[in-house]
């Protein structure tokens, strides 16, 4: 754990962290052997209070910091990617209500998504469209007191138990700049809106990922996050950063996991008469990977502190990712490599970790994205 962590924050990642070894670690292989949603996991995690961990205190959440939030993601992440992946979408839509939203979508909305009665999701990515936000085709037309909307978004964590989607659409065609023709609803599942196919992953298994149908699906106007139209790039960049805080924490999760495995691994696996971890390439592995880790956790803290001091962070929050990201994949192959033929087995969890790094590589932005984001703030001043 890095530096500079408080009293209150070693309590909560101590309680989380007991959580995750009685509840997460002992079922997470079988569950994500057999792609199952994990529902006695999150009843535990609802029950913790992780669904309002960010919620301010007088709408029913724990008001906490998005530095905690961090820390309890990498816990959740090192007994299993996907229930730290559960939480993600929902914080990003509590996070933009809270920053965003109108008085009265507050009221509505935050105390349910506190308590996890209402299980909220996040959508950007269509078919045609992914990393290109302006690309959006889903339209929201205004008709009297509702919008209708049409479209199909992809890729959607929670997408078929969200019932509440913070959702990117296209509100208008023909004004300038391009970006304020994008708005955000808040849109609620009902006739017309549905979730579509569930798509087969590679790994971060047990937690759906989908399409999202919108055919004449009608949100009542009042559903437009913070009542003006055209603001929808600005708020979804914003929750995007939040997500990246959440994707960077994940992979520190991942990786100090795979860590975990190959430093005791090396301690009582045992060649040319003595145990592996006192070869010297073996040294140099584990000397290298704890370093990576304790610099992505250090990149994700300085990001969360960033956006919850209401700075700037889209570098902070690029910067984090694509490091965290990147070094995580290395972590958990050299895992494997320590592991040798053991870590290619299903008796092991390396493979399943190994199978779920790459999504951190390329989710909430895919890390080309995340260099370009990362030079252009540079050149602009951005991160002074």
């Amino acid at each position: 754990m890095a530096a500079a962590v408080t009293d209150e924050q070693a309590a909560i990642v101590a309680t989380v962290r007991d959580f995750v070894e009685r509840e997460v670690i002992p079922t997470a292989s079988e569950l994500e052997r057999e792609d199952v949603f994990p529902d006695a996991i999150v009843a535990g995690m609802r029950a913790l209070g992780l669904f309002g961990l960010t919620i301010p205190e007088a709408y029913g959440g724990a008001g906490l910091d998005l530095v905690t939030y961090a820390l309890v993601v990498e816990e959740l992440a090192r007994g299993w990617m996907s229930v730290a992946g559960i939480l993600n979408t929902h914080v990003i839509t509590a996070h933009l209500i809270t920053a965003f939203g109108t008085a009265a979508q507050r009221q509505r909305f935050l105390p349910r998504l506190a308590s996890a009665e209402l299980r909220a999701g996040f959508s950007m990515s269509e078919p045609g469209g992914g990393s290109d936000v302006q690309a959006i085709r889903t339209r929201a037309e205004r008709r009297g007191d509702a919008y209708v909307v049409n479209g199909t978004k992809m890729w959607a964590t929670n997408g078929a138990r969200a019932g509440l989607v913070a959702t990117l659409v296209r509100t208008a065609t023909d004004i300038e700049p391009s970006h304020r023709q994008l708005s955000c609803l808040l849109c609620e599942k009902g006739p017309g809106f549905e979730a579509g196919r569930s798509i087969g992953k590679l790994g971060y298994k047990g937690v759906e990922t989908t399409e999202l149908l919108f055919r004449d699906n009608r949100q009542p106007a009042h559903n437009l996050l913070g009542g003006e139209e055209g603001q929808g790039f600005r708020q979804m960049m914003s929750g995007i950063e939040v997500g990246r805080i959440n994707v960077a924490a994940r992979a520190v999760g991942v990786a100090r996991a795979a860590f975990e495995h190959a430093l005791r691994y090396a301690r009582e696996r045992r060649t040319f008469g003595r145990p592996i971890a006192e070869h010297q390439a073996i040294q140099f592995k584990l000397a290298d990977m704890a370093t990576k880790i304790e610099a992505a956790r250090l990149l994700t803290h300085r990001a969360a502190a960033r956006k919850q001091e209401g700075r700037r962070s889209d570098v902070a929050a690029g910067m984090a990712k694509l490091f965290a990201s990147e070094a995580c994949q290395e972590v958990v192959l050299e895992a494997m490599r320590i592991f040798g033929g053991y870590g290619y087995s299903t008796e092991y969890p390396i493979e399943r970790l190994y199978r779920d790094a790459p999504l951190l590589i390329v989710g909430e932005g895919t890390n080309e994205i995340q260099r370009l984001i990362i030079a252009r703030g540079l050149l602009a001043g951005a991160d002074d």
